[in-house]
């Protein structure tokens, strides 16, 4: 075995770690300047791929939802063999009663806003119509990302990181080192793509069921140039360093919090039945850390091939845009009408608002409802406190919002769809501790800062 080992340890495997891995850290982790701030080449690349693509994006996600909602049906209803047979195919069109309606909605709701037609609540820019674009995004998202992430996930860079990292990692947040690169990827990237990435990671046995979903709900932070955003949108664009430094602080406080209470910490800590444990991060003692995290990184990258990495992407495609897509259209579309067009998180506000003026929030029944309606979507609360005059409690709920994460238009519909045990009121009760916890860390941060 040892013999073996160090026979990994060559120059074309070396080449294909050292060239392949630095391809896809320049892509997903290398921070590019736009403007006054910076995003990564994956954004470019989507961004390109939106502007390409142009007016005809429409009609390219409107066939997805409805090619998706139709043969979801056929496979529903006569469960043909061409289908079930099919790996691809299965993972896209197999699915449950629960998620066919929700495709079937997805595509009404798609030919509802792309063609103009149906009531106002549906259709409005603040509720279907943006999460028809959100998907747009989502899509040209998943093209860039595919076949890319092979190039971070397969060529050795996770288990070099993973070895060297996990020594800080492991008993801060209780999962493996190479957990590190999907909080990285979503830092300077966008958090629905991190949350892709765990979910493929644990799908292929690098994470357990705990790992992933606690990664997750507590590691997919939103880019750097959201949080710019949403400074700009409060109106405290001036106090971004300070303001960042918190969104920073708190989030390491409430992963280290989260980690060792329920429910993420009564998850099974066990890997998918399909695919077994394949992660290797422990040091044998005979070996140095680095000497054995090469030699992990040059085992990896010598089973990489091209042929894996179009079976790979495509199979993500298939899984994402039939699968995943129609589900966010449909439930992000609802969440937002709920948010949008009924008082519903103003009633269930009132506590909030009780917790808020407990710390000293002022104006707090006013901002109350924006600190339950993150769980909708990520961008509400900052439009909900535009009008409130304190800059220490915009200050308060623009950081509460990002540090929140489990966003059901974003996120919180690629965590539910995944294999991982996390249904919707795991989800809610993840949110609400997030919350809870974040305020009274906030306030004192900002009591400090401001």
């Amino acid at each position: 075995m040892k013999q073996q080992s160090k026979s990994d340890i060559n120059i074309k495997n070396l080449l294909k770690f050292i060239l392949c891995s630095a391809f896809g850290i320049l892509m997903f982790l290398v921070p590019i300047p736009q403007g006054e701030s910076f995003t990564t080449l994956l954004d470019f690349l989507k961004t390109g791929l939106k502007n390409l693509l142009g007016g005809s994006l429409d009609y390219i996600l409107l066939a997805l939802l409805i090619v998706s909602a139709v043969v979801s049906l056929i496979d529903y209803i006569a469960k043909p063999d061409f289908i079930r047979s099919n790996h691809y195919l299965k993972r896209a069109f197999s699915t449950t009663s629960f998620y066919l309606i929700s495709k079937i909605l997805g595509a009404v709701f798609g030919c509802m806003v792309i063609f103009g037609f149906g009531p106002e609540f549906i259709v409005s820019a603040d509720t279907g119509a943006t999460m028809i674009d959100l998907c747009k995004t989502l899509f040209c998202i998943v093209l860039a990302f595919s076949f890319i992430m092979p190039f971070l996930t397969d060529c050795g860079i996770m288990e070099f990181l993973g070895v060297l990292a996990k020594p800080v990692v492991r008993p801060l947040f209780y999962v493996p080192g190479r957990a590190s690169v999907d909080l990285i990827a979503s830092w300077f990237g966008a958090s629905n793509a991190a949350v892709i990435l765990t979910r493929e990671q644990y799908m292929r046995g690098f994470y357990t069921k705990r790992e992933a979903g606690y990664i997750m709900t507590n590691f997919s932070l939103v880019s750097i140039p959201f949080c710019l955003l949403v400074a700009n949108t409060v109106g405290i664009a001036n106090l971004f360093p300070a303001f960042y430094l918190c969104i920073c602080l708190t989030g390491i406080i409430l992963a280290v919090i989260i980690a060792r209470i329920p429910p993420i910490r009564t998850i099974p800590d066990t890997y998918r039945e399909k695919t077994g444990k394949q992660i290797q991060e422990d040091v044998p003692g005979e070996k140095g850390i680095f000497s054995y995290a090469l030699e992990l990184s040059c085992q990896k990258a010598g089973k990489f091939s091209l042929s894996s990495v179009l079976s790979g992407g495509f199979e993500v495609v298939m899984g994402m845009c039939f699968d995943l897509i129609p589900i966010v259209a449909a439930w992000g579309t609802l969440a937002l009408i709920i948010a949008t067009y009924t008082p519903v998180f103003k009633w269930i506000s009132y506590p909030m608002g009780l917790y808020l003026q407990l710390f000293g929030v002022e104006e707090a029944f006013a901002v109350a409802p924006a600190t339950l309606i993150g769980f909708a979507d990520m961008f509400i609360p900052a439009l909900l406190i535009t009008g409130i005059q304190s800059v220490k409690t915009k200050f308060i709920i623009g950081v509460l919002s990002l540090v929140q994460i489990i966003y059901l238009t974003e996120v919180g519909a690629i965590i539910i769809k995944s294999e991982i045990p996390l249904n919707f009121w795991k989800l809610l009760l993840i949110f609400m501790e997030r919350t809870l916890i974040a305020i009274p860390i906030i306030v004192l941060f900002a009591n400090l800062l401001l």
